[in-house]
């Protein structure tokens, strides 16, 4: 076998119970600016990579979290340092659940959002 697409993941769907306060939360956290779409089945949330055409996105979506981190784990970019980061979760009501974890690649760290999702932040290594 030898199929290697150009992302495996192709969007992440994140089921939250309060879209305004998950909103709130994910853009204090991120620093990015979330943009509502009413065009499909279910308002949802849009994280919106820089390239349109080939980034990976990420939605939130009215649903039903698995809760206390026991769903899969989407791991995210977001604005600043990783130590910045982690002060965002922590005053916007997440719950920061490990220290800085350090990859060849960056560092990153697990937390949980509002609804108990599962979900990772990322740094990458400086160049």
């Amino acid at each position: 076998m030898s199929y290697k697409p150009a992302h495996f993941l192709v969007w992440g769907e994140l089921p939250v119970t309060d879209m305004k306060r998950s909103l709130a939360f994910y853009q204090t956290v991120t620093g990015a600016e979330l943009t509502i779409d009413t065009s499909g089945p279910n308002p949802m949330a849009v994280f919106k990579p820089a390239n349109t055409e080939t980034g990976v996105a990420l939605h939130l979506y009215p649903g039903k979290p698995a809760g206390d981190g026991r769903g899969p784990t989407l791991h995210l970019a977001a604005q600043g340092a990783l130590e910045q980061t982690m002060a965002r979760v922590t005053e916007a009501g997440g719950e920061v659940l490990s220290p800085a974890i350090p990859l060849p690649a960056g560092r990153f760290f697990y937390a949980k959002d509002l609804d108990g999702n599962s979900v990772g932040f990322f740094e990458t290594a400086a160049a």
